[in-house]
């Protein structure tokens, strides 16, 4: 018999590999395979295996279910639950960053350099968490974003574009250089996030690189929605 399950947590080939070896490892299992740009794994058993024998064979860091199976109302709402605290970083620096940004600016208040203040301070802050673990983002990111999927080495560079997007609007040099990038790169990234979406694959969003363990949902399509629209705010105020 085979059963096909949702894997969370694989953002590189190297986890892949290492849950598929674990899985081949489980008794019972005939054979397991992993596809990391579904976030899917198939297992062909001999006997029916419970799920939570399969995710004991596993790290911690990831997380096995069973695709297709009916969910009890309370266990939809604590599925919910889950992604909100997973999100809860991504809401406190964006928080965080909203605060500065309006302090920066209130008296006099200035919407213009609020917006420029606030943009500069997302792409330093979030360029920060990306280059934590420069090896490992590329590969969670190519995982949603077309351009990287294309280019490779897109992904290696995209940290270092964010930090000079950033010093560009904290510092006001070329600001409508800085605004058409913002709109290229994030159209690029939107696209991508809102296909996975449509396509209900479970995988880690790279927003915040790979130290923080987010699933993608319809706050990274928000996130970036933001900027996009403060761009095209801030062009059309220049224009």
């Amino acid at each position: 018999m085979k059963h096909t399950y949702t894997v969370t947590g694989m953002t590189c080939n190297g986890c892949r590999t290492s849950v598929e070896e674990k899985l081949n490892t489980i008794d019972g299992v005939i054979n397991a395979t992993v596809n990391l740009e579904k976030g899917e794994a198939v297992i062909e058993m001999a006997k029916h295996i419970e799920t939570d024998t399969i995710q004991k064979a596993l790290p911690e860091k990831y997380t096995i279910s069973e695709k297709n199976v009916f969910k009890t109302a309370p266990m939809v709402a604590e599925a919910e639950k889950g992604d909100l605290q997973q999100l809860f970083p991504l809401f406190l620096i964006f928080g965080y960053i909203t605060v500065a940004a309006i302090l920066l600016n209130y008296k006099p208040w200035d919407g213009s350099s609020f917006m420029l203040d606030f943009m500069g301070l997302f792409y330093v802050v979030f360029s920060f968490f990306k280059l934590l673990d420069l090896k490992g983002f590329p590969e969670s990111f190519k995982m949603y974003d077309p351009l990287a999927k294309v280019i490779p080495v897109y992904g290696w560079v995209y940290p270092f574009i964010e930090v000079a997007l950033g010093v560009l609007f904290l510092m006001r040099i070329e600001i409508p250089i800085a605004l058409v990038i913002t709109l290229i790169i994030l159209g690029i990234t939107t696209v991508g996030v809102t296909k996975t979406l449509l396509d209900k694959k479970s995988i880690q969003c790279a927003c915040l690189g790979t130290a923080l363990k987010l699933p993608m949902t319809k706050a990274t399509f928000i996130e970036n929605s933001v900027m996009i629209v403060m761009a095209i705010i801030m062009l059309i105020g220049m224009a």
